[in-house]
């Protein structure tokens, strides 16, 4: 119960609790059973040993972190907002990603606009690198995904990358088609 409750985004009512354990371990639990263990639960985080407590809220739980730690969960939430990436940024790191070693004039050829904003921002996230210079005229600096790149997306190498013709353009689309 307790790892059902922390992975949920929203609080878990009892009755989804019940529901979701009972499919999964296929047996009926009594709800006098889930509400002794969410009691203990809600009990054996009230220590001062944890820095989560367990709320009730809306009707159901969730974990949250203790007032005590609210300013170090405020400076790590807004670390981690300064680490998202824009639509441009994210456009040119899937063409470095997919086309690696690439060159800026590469990536611009296939995006049509102007990308040294973008590649600046992704550099200075650590998402790339420059990964040498290219034999073109002018030997363009060739860029290609970091380590940290692996770790940003939760993969171990590139071959676990979704193969380009995975993906479904339809999945991409946003509003309706008319059909005519």
């Amino acid at each position: 119960m307790e790892a059902v409750i922390f992975c949920a985004s929203e609080p878990v009512t009892p009755e989804e609790i019940r529901l979701g354990l009972s499919d999964n371990f296929q047996t009926e639990l009594s709800q006098e059973l889930i509400d002794s263990v969410i009691s203990d639960l809600v009990t054996k985080f009230e220590s001062d040993d944890s820095s989560f407590e367990l709320m009730e809220s809306g009707g159901g739980y969730q974990f949250l972190s203790k007032p005590a730690f609210q300013s170090s969960v405020s400076a790590m939430w807004k670390q981690k907002i300064k680490k998202r990436l824009s639509t441009s940024a994210l456009e040119t790191l899937s063409i470095i990603a997919y086309k690696q070693p690439v060159t800026k004039p590469e990536i611009e050829k296939i995006r049509g606009v102007n990308c040294d904003y973008a590649v600046q921002k992704l550099l200075e996230k650590e998402l790339i690198v420059m990964a040498g210079k290219s034999e073109l005229p002018g030997r363009p600096v060739l860029y290609a995904t970091s380590r940290r790149f692996m770790d940003y997306f939760g993969i171990n190498n590139l071959s676990q990358l979704p193969d380009l013709k995975e993906m479904n353009p339809e999945e991409n689309v946003i509003g309706e088609t008319s059909e005519e």
